[in-house]
């Protein structure tokens, strides 16, 4: 793929001639409000909106004219966002305190490719493991491969947690009408007894086929459940002998799979080139490839690959991902904004923020730069959201009259007029109508007019025009997928992948680490001991004692 190349002056987001220019453009765009913009350019949702393959992006209801955008991308060159994107590409170690390539686009490139890490062709391993993932999921799907009782796999229990997860769980509800009713999938993530309870509650030992994916097969929530399913299990009516048949891993560390009983023939490669909330494009993408067959997994990553392509290619003028990435910087890093909705149109995306929340806030909720000093500008916005229409009698009121603005990304599917019915128009109509109201909002002088052609009295005007007055000037996205499919909902992933990484590079900080997530996990493990007695914590800070001793004391 060709590479768009660039002449970088500077690294870093507070040096440079565009991060000055756009900090004075900041100040005269206070006083600039969207519904005056749209009144005096009649072109401008034709300026600001882009197609890439199924997903069509609106961006015109943002706080910005051409000049923003173009300030916007002289600091993306400033900042060097086309080499780092070629090196992540290439499989260079960006990922620098872990030593390690982010090399997840890989996971979709077509076979045939050569992608080398440390002269090694990842293709070839990629290649294998995808084989070896259709022969067990075709095995299954047909009932050629059974229980060890000869009965047909009826259940696969999904055993993960963060990107083991969130990933295979939002692609399987996603993409609902597309999957096999013979097989129900169920996730189990975080180590509330009452949700492992419930879920093995409803199966049977000999029909249910778990998978335990755990790129290190000894994170503490996995690895607990993992235990109480193999309990579960045995206590059920299966037996040692029985386990090679029921239970699968996806892991880097087949010697430990092997200790739990999983033979090493069901085990299914990780690499380390591939961080955990990437990684639903490799092996972790069982469930996903059991759901939906092969082909149709095969198809998500054929999406993503398709969006990667366009990323790659395309100027940065009409490049998806650089424009939402830029975006974004726009308003967290010259306007104050902290946080960022998702809200899809669709009941089928409701776990889209969730996954969001992860791949965006794991990724560069970061205070240190990639020099190891601490940096002065914020970073990741707090990623929030749900499905609507049912969240415009929730936080939309904040999102309307709120004292600070938080940009939205609006999500819908983009039926055709043909196949237009009541409900696909319901959710349309209202999720147009929510962001042409956070941008004009509502001015106090038609809130009195209209209140006065109802007949209010005057001391009723004064009293509530202001509580029913908007600002507006409240900015939005709209993306509309021709469909939600595999091959779409592939696109619309990665589309999101690129947007992160990219402000990641602007923001010269490692975007592919997640030292915070390590620290709680060594922290459990300490904890976790003094509740049960094995050591004093003596370490512990006084609060964290005082509750272990609670929790002694009640019993």
């Amino acid at each position: 793929m060709m590479v768009e190349s660039e002449n970088p002056t500077t690294s870093t987001i507070g040096e440079g001639t565009a991060h000055q220019l756009l900090k004075s453009h900041a100040q005269q765009m206070q006083a600039v409000h969207m519904r005056d913009m749209f009144a005096q350019d009649p072109t401008r949702f034709d300026q600001f909106n882009i197609r890439v393959g199924s997903i069509f992006l609106d961006y015109s209801k943002n706080r910005i004219t051409p000049e923003t955008v173009s300030l916007l991308f002289q600091l993306a060159h400033e900042t060097q966002i086309l080499r780092h994107r070629t090196e992540m590409f290439e499989g260079l170690e960006i990922n620098e305190t872990e030593q390690r390539a982010a090399l997840h686009t890989a996971l979709r490139s077509p076979l045939d490719q050569e992608i080398l890490v440390h002269g090694h062709n990842v293709m070839k391993d990629i290649a294998d493991v995808q084989n070896r993932m259709r022969t067990f999921t075709e095995g299954i799907r047909s009932g050629r491969i059974c229980g060890a009782g000869g009965k047909r796999i009826t259940n696969v229990v999904n055993i993960g947690i963060g990107g083991s997860h969130l990933g295979p769980q939002l692609a399987v509800q996603a993409l609902t009408p597309y999957t096999t009713p013979s097989l129900n999938i169920h996730f189990i993530s975080g180590v509330d007894p009452s949700l492992v309870n419930d879920v093995l509650s409803r199966l049977h030992w000999d029909q249910t086929l778990f998978i335990i994916s755990s790129k290190s097969f000894s994170t503490l929530e996995t690895k607990m459940n993992a235990m109480t399913a193999r309990q579960w299990f045995l206590e059920s009516g299966g037996t040692e002998n029985d386990i090679p048949h029921h239970f699968i891993a996806v892991s880097s560390r087949p010697d430990m799979a092997g200790e739990f009983g999983i033979a090493p023939e069901n085990v299914y490669e990780m690499w380390d080139w591939v961080g955990g909330r990437y990684s639903m494009w490799s092996a972790v993408g069982m469930p996903i490839a059991l759901a939906l067959g092969m082909d149709g997994f095969l198809e998500l990553l054929t999406g993503a690959h398709d969006m990667d392509r366009h990323f790659v290619a395309a100027p940065m003028e009409s490049n998806m991902p650089i424009i939402l990435a830029l975006l974004g910087v726009w308003y967290i890093n010259y306007l104050g904004v902290s946080a960022h909705a998702i809200v899809p149109y669709t009941e089928l995306l409701e776990d889209f923020p969730a996954y969001l929340q992860q791949l965006d806030m794991e990724s560069n909720g970061k205070r240190t730069s990639l020099t190891g000093t601490a940096i002065s500008y914020s970073t990741a916005p707090i990623i929030w959201g749900g499905a609507g229409t049912g969240v415009q009698h929730s936080f939309f009121q904040r999102l309307h009259q709120g004292v600070e603005f938080v940009p939205v990304d609006f999500i819908a599917k983009n039926v055709s007029s043909g196949t237009l019915d009541e409900g696909n128009r319901a959710l349309l109509a209202n999720c147009f109508a929510q962001s042409q109201a956070l941008m004009r909002g509502k001015e106090i002088h038609e809130v009195r007019s209209e209140m006065a052609q109802n007949d209010f009295s005057s001391e009723d005007i004064d009293f509530l025009s202001p509580h029913r007055s908007f600002p507006g000037n409240r900015p939005s996205n709209t993306l509309l997928l021709d469909d939600l499919s595999p091959r779409t909902l592939g696109a619309l992933i990665a589309l999101y992948e690129h947007k992160v990484a990219i402000q990641g590079f602007v923001w010269n900080i490692d975007s592919f680490d997640q030292w915070g997530v390590e620290l709680g996990k060594s922290l459990a493990t300490e904890i976790d001991d003094a509740l049960l007695g094995h050591t004093q914590g003596e370490s512990l800070d006084a609060s964290t004692a005082g509750l272990i001793r609670a929790v002694q004391n009640r019993h």
